[in-house]
């Protein structure tokens, strides 16, 4: 069944869908674990018989790896946030979404029995893991020698996909008939991407990048922080002071999408210690600050050549462009801590609750 689809119309969003067995799913796969460029990655095989709902089709997303604007990836959606974990890729935490061939899927419907495993589903289940391991990396030729690069979804992308030209509006229309985004957020976001590729075009800058005045950027505030921390982002103006005239930190840049965090509260997701460059495969080792932050994803809905993209993907923050803050439970936690049980570093400072950064 090597291109066979969920039956009926196409999957939309709300649709609840079974992903197939192991044996199903290992019959639409290539010698190299791919369906129409796709990977089946092995991060993907525990969710093999379980249901979820579809969160959307993948009909436009914005392109990491060469920057050409947004790219279709034909009989595809995301299920629910579920999100690639790394595991079979070095321990990568960029937690990019899944993308799901719809081959991979059933229609089911909520009061459907979920059908025994049959007796061979383990050997099965073992053949899938080992097809998508065998092809997560490849040996390519570097600058100093043979070295080791991965591909995963998110590398392979263009293979996957067919890029779409920004002013066609066949792609932003096919947004609101496939169900993917209501009437509403349809309206606002054609517009505003109407306005500003036109804008663009004619050689402005219609994204108003937060930019610094120098060519390096300055050491920022080590915090320290820890996920479950709540954090508070600081303004575009103090951001900016820590930038260069490329609106990066020591590498890391400031995307026009974060603008709309600013002032805003979360809680610090993890601390991103490495993760796979979309662009060239490499297992990149964060040496400085980076975490992500807990719904702060980028929308889709703000930046140019990204319009209604879908990935969600958690942007990299500095430390020194955040500030931690007390919420109200931190703050009648202190009011009911007794002094005499606060550490003794706490009672030195006056106060009970605080952390060093």
């Amino acid at each position: 069944m090597p291109n066979e689809k969920t039956s009926g119309r196409p999957l939309r969003t709300g649709d609840l869908v079974e992903v197939r067995s192991a044996a199903d799913i290992l019959a639409t796969l290539d010698a190299q674990g791919e369906l129409d460029a796709l990977p089946f990655m092995p991060e993907m095989v525990a969710y093999v018989g379980r249901r979820f709902l579809v969160d959307g089709r993948a009909e436009k997303l914005c392109d990491t790896v060469r920057n050409q604007g947004s790219r279709r990836m034909r009989d595809a959606v995301l299920l629910g946030d579920l999100r690639c974990d790394g595991a079979g890729h070095a321990g990568c935490q960029a937690e990019c979404r899944l993308f799901w061939k719809e081959a991979w899927l059933r229609r089911v419907e909520p009061g459907d029995p979920v059908p025994a495993a049959p007796p061979a589903s383990a050997e099965a289940t073992r053949a899938l893991a080992a097809r998508a391991g065998a092809h997560t990396t490849q040996t390519v030729e570097g600058e100093k020698g043979p070295a080791l690069r991965y591909r995963c979804q998110a590398t392979e992308l263009p293979r996957a996909t067919v890029r779409l030209r920004t002013l066609d509006p066949r792609p932003y229309v096919r947004e609101f008939t496939c169900g993917n985004v209501s009437l509403g957020r349809f309206l606002r976001v054609t517009a505003r991407a109407a306005f500003e590729e036109s804008i663009s075009r004619l050689g402005l800058d219609p994204e108003k990048t937060v930019k610094g005045t120098t060519a390096s950027s300055p050491r920022t505030e080590q915090l320290g922080l820890r996920p479950g921390e709540w954090v508070q982002v600081r303004s575009a103006a103090e951001i900016a002071s820590t930038l260069n005239d490329k609106g990066k930190n020591r590498g890391l840049w400031f995307d026009r999408e974060m603008l709309a965090f600013c002032g805003r509260t979360f809680r610090v997701r993890r601390r991103i210690n490495r993760i796979v460059d979309d662009r060239t495969g490499e297992l990149i080792e964060m040496k400085l600050d980076c975490v992500t932050l807990e719904g702060a994803v980028c929308s889709g809905d703000r930046s140019l050549a990204r319009w209604f993209c879908p990935r969600q993907i958690y942007p990299y923050w500095r430390e020194g462009w955040l500030r931690r803050v007390k919420t109200s439970a931190d703050a009648r936690a202190e009011e009911s801590l007794d002094p005499g049980d606060a550490p003794p570093a706490a009672r030195a400072a006056g106060s009970p609750g605080s952390r060093s950064g």
